[in-house]
């Protein structure tokens, strides 16, 4: 009899499943379940951009691309990004195409962190982060965001975490649960504690399109030297609504890129043909009309996104102002419970599914998230039960 205790990795055998997706593999067993829990945008992708991965695959191109991607698909990202953050960065050396931002948080993750190591990393955050961490060696080290701050990364708090072990800081924002956002200014006070202690910045920007109230994205890697030390991270799932299509980037000072080359090379080959066609089509197709898909999408999120707050403010669920993503994360400690105890009393109660806030860390767990990636006819009726049942609390 084989004691497979003794030859699964540990580190891997020990990691706790996904919060949400625990959750929600109970939640789909319950018919008719109204969620607003799936972090995913309920658009189809745009027909002209699914129409050229289509058109890829009945033209043959079928085979491996480059392993880095095409390279025409790489000028396009690198088009893109001199105008949407300010950085360049060469095609030919310092981008890579992954499996979706995910493939490229784990690469640059692998070719960064070491056993001894400790990294930051925010918190509430999505879940991958630490787990990824944690497979490498590394030791990830929280560092709370709080309500007060409008879960914005505290100068303070971050020195308070920092040892001679910290190597790197993760910055994801907008936030993964919370919809907090560091503008320039906020990033600017932490450049200087970031070079002091010689720190590299994985800043995760996947939703660094979908922003609200007139703020303009900021990323770190465009202030001061900041490039040098920053891993960008980002892809086409969120904002040009392209989830399945698996089609994210890794951009980079061509030293870290040559290391995580190497990584993608063993463990990917390339990312998917047809979904690097399909990205290419949605750049291009962007550049034409001003981004036009992209603004549209974020204006329908805007008007979601302003329903649900003021509805979950108006029925005593406190919730602060998400600046962007696409999720709302109010407290329900003035109920008598944490976040999880209120998310499984819902579901039974109401057959409404959201997300325990602690699947994001403990200091999420006075709290649930919330998308509002769904219709506003789904966000009402779901809204409408979870009012429903705050009142039956109350008798």
């Amino acid at each position: 009899m084989i004691d497979y205790n003794k030859i699964l990795n540990p580190v891997a055998r020990d990691m706790k499943p996904s919060g949400i997706r625990k959750f929600f593999e109970i939640a789909a067993t319950r018919k008719d379940c109204i969620s607003l829990g799936v972090g995913e945008p309920d658009f189809i992708t745009p027909q002209k951009f699914s129409q050229a991965g289509i058109d890829s695959i009945l033209q043959g191109k079928t085979q491996y691309t480059a392993n880095a991607g095409l390279m025409e698909l790489r000028k396009a990202i690198s088009k893109y990004l001199d105008g949407f953050i300010g950085v360049h960065y060469d095609p030919a050396s310092e981008i890579i195409c992954t499996v979706g931002a995910s493939e490229g948080i784990d690469a640059a993750f692998r070719a960064i962190c070491a056993p001894g190591d400790e990294i930051l990393i925010p918190e509430p955050c999505f879940v991958c982060y630490a787990p990824l961490v944690s497979l490498t060696g590394a030791t990830p080290v929280s560092v709370k965001c709080y309500i007060e701050d409008e879960f914005k990364l505290n100068v303070e708090e971050v020195k308070k975490a920092i040892t001679p072990k910290t190597k790197a800081i993760l910055i994801a924002f907008p936030n993964n649960p919370t919809g907090g956002v560091m503008e320039k200014s906020d990033l600017e006070a932490l450049v200087p504690v970031i070079e002091e202690h010689n720190l590299i910045v994985f800043s995760d920007e996947i939703y660094g399109e979908l922003v609200y109230n007139g703020l303009k994205f900021t990323s770190i890697a465009s202030i001061g030297n900041m490039r040098e030390r920053t891993i960008v991270l980002s892809g086409f799932s969120k904002a040009f609504a392209m989830t399945g299509w698996r089609l994210g980037y890794i951009c980079a000072p061509k030293e870290i890129v040559d290391v995580v080359y190497k990584i993608h090379q063993y463990g990917i080959m390339c990312a998917p043909t047809a979904a690097q066609y399909a990205a290419l089509a949605a750049l291009e197709e962007s550049f034409k009309d001003n981004f036009a898909e992209v603004a549209y999408m974020r204006g329908k999120y805007d008007e979601r996104r302003r329903y649900l707050v003021d509805r979950l403010n108006a029925m005593g669920l406190t919730c602060f102002e998400p600046r962007g993503a696409f999720y709302a994360f109010p407290c329900v400690k003035s109920t008598g419970m944490d976040g999880e105890q209120f998310a499984y009393a819902l579901l039974e109660a109401k057959n409404v599914a959201v997300v325990p806030g602690g699947a994001f860390g403990d200091s999420g767990k006075d709290f649930i998230r919330i998308s509002y990636a769904y219709s506003v006819e789904a966000i009402k009726t779901a809204l409408d039960k979870i009012e429903e049942f705050l009142a039956e609390l109350k008798k």
